[in-house]
C-alpha cells in the first residue's frame, strides 16, 4: 500500500481541497472584468491524470492524489496501464469505484488513444475502444458518464489532404459516441494534424455533432507561439477537459514538463479561466517523456504539481 508518508499527506488533505475548488463569484465577461480591473474567481476543480502513474498499483495512485487534495483523476485505458479496459474485469471497477467514493475523488474523464487517419480495421478497433470505454465509465460512475479524451493523429504537413478523410472517421466516432451516450473531446497536438485551435473547429464544425466536444492543453499551442487567452477564447465555448503541463522547445523538439517547470502564468491562466466562465475539470498531464524517465517518481509528481497549482488557484482568486 502507500508509503509512510500518506497519513500527513492525508491531514493535509482538507485544506488543500479548499484551495483546489473555488467557488464561481462575481463572473462577467472577461472584457467587462478586464476593464474594471477586477479579479474573477475561478469556479473549477484541480485533478491528476493516471497516465502519469502508471507505475502504481491503481489504488495507491488514487491514495496518493487524495491525499495531496486532488478532487479528481483521469483514468487512463491505454494498453498496459492497470485500468486497461480488458484487464480491469467487473470486480474491480466495483472496487475502484468503492474507494474513489470513500476518497471524494471524481472521475470526470477516460484517456483514451485512437486515430483518424488509419484503415478501415483500425477505425474498427477504435469504434470497439470507445464502446469499450464507455462501458468502464458506465461502471465507475453510473450516474455522470465521464468524457472519453484523445489525440487524433495524422501529421500537420498533411493536414490539407487527411482533413476530408479524417471528418469522415470523425462522424463515425460521433456515431458510436451518440449510441453509447458519452461525450469524446479530441485534443490538439503539436505533432498531429490538427495542432491549432482553427483545425479543431474545422473538424468540430464540419463534424456537427454534439457528441464530439474539444479538450484543451496550452502546452501544444505554446510550443507553436499561440497566445494563450486567444485559444481559450477560440475554444472553450467547445471544450469539456483540459490538461495542464508546461512545454520547452518547439515544435520540432518539444520538451514537456510538470506545471511550475516552465513558462506557463498559471495564476494568469485560472483568471482567465474564470472571466471566461469555464467550471470544468482541469487535470494535470504528465508527459511520457518524463513519467518513462527511470528517475521519475510519481508521488513527487503528485505532491509538487498539488502545491504549484493549488497556490496559483489560491492566488487567482485574491
Amino acid at each position: 500500500m502507500f508509503d509512510d508518508d500518506f497519513t500527513m499527506m492525508w491531514r493535509r488533505r482538507r485544506v488543500l481541497q479548499a484551495a483546489m475548488t473555488l467557488p464561481l463569484s462575481g463572473i462577467v465577461p472577461a472584457s467587462a472584468a478586464d476593464a474594471a480591473g477586477e479579479s474573477v474567481s475561478p469556479a473549477f476543480s484541480l485533478g491528476f491524470s493516471l497516465y502519469g502513474t502508471k507505475q502504481l498499483p491503481l489504488d495507491e495512485s488514487l491514495r496518493a492524489c487524495a491525499a495531496a487534495g486532488f478532487r479528481h483523476v483521469e483514468l487512463c485505458l491505454n494498453p498496459g496501464f492497470p485500468t486497461e479496459p480488458a484487464a480491469f474485469p467487473p470486480a474491480e471497477r466495483k472496487a475502484t469505484a468503492d474507494l474513489l467514493h470513500e476518497l471524494g475523488l471524481a472521475v470526470p474523464c477516460l484517456m483514451i488513444q485512437i486515430p483518424l487517419v488509419c484503415d478501415d480495421a483500425t477505425q474498427r478497433a477504435s469504434l470497439d475502444v470507445i464502446g469499450a470505454a464507455a462501458a468502464v465509465g458506465r461502471d465507475l460512475t453510473p450516474e455522470h458518464p465521464p468524457i472519453l479524451e484523445t489525440v487524433v493523429g495524422g501529421s500537420p504537413v498533411r493536414w490539407e489532404e487527411q482533413k476530408a478523410g479524417m471528418v469522415q472517421r470523425l462522424r463515425e466516432w460521433a456515431a458510436r459516441a451518440e449510441q453509447e451516450r458519452v461525450v469524446l473531446a479530441i485534443k490538439a497536438h503539436v505533432a498531429s494534424a490538427m495542432n491549432t485551435p482553427e483545425r479543431l473547429l474545422w473538424l468540430l464544425d464540419h463534424t456537427g455533432s454534439p457528441s464530439i466536444q474539444a479538450a484543451y492543453d496550452f502546452s501544444h499551442f505554446e510550443l507553436q507561439g499561440i497566445d494563450l487567452e486567444q485559444s481559450l477564447t477560440q475554444l472553450l465555448p467547445r471544450t469539456r477537459f483540459i490538461h495542464v503541463k508546461d512545454a520547452a522547445g518547439d515544435p520540432a523538439r518539444p520538451r514537456f514538463l510538470l506545471p511550475g517547470q516552465g513558462r506557463t502564468d498559471y495564476v494568469r491562466y485560472f483568471r482567465l479561466l474564470g472571466q471566461l466562465r469555464y467550471a470544468g475539470p482541469v487535470c494535470v498531464e504528465v508527459s511520457g517523456q518524463l513519467s518513462n524517465q527511470p528517475d521519475y517518481d510519481p508521488r513527487a509528481a503528485i505532491v509538487e504539481t498539488s502545491r504549484v497549482l493549488s497556490r496559483a488557484l489560491a492566488d487567482a482568486a485574491s
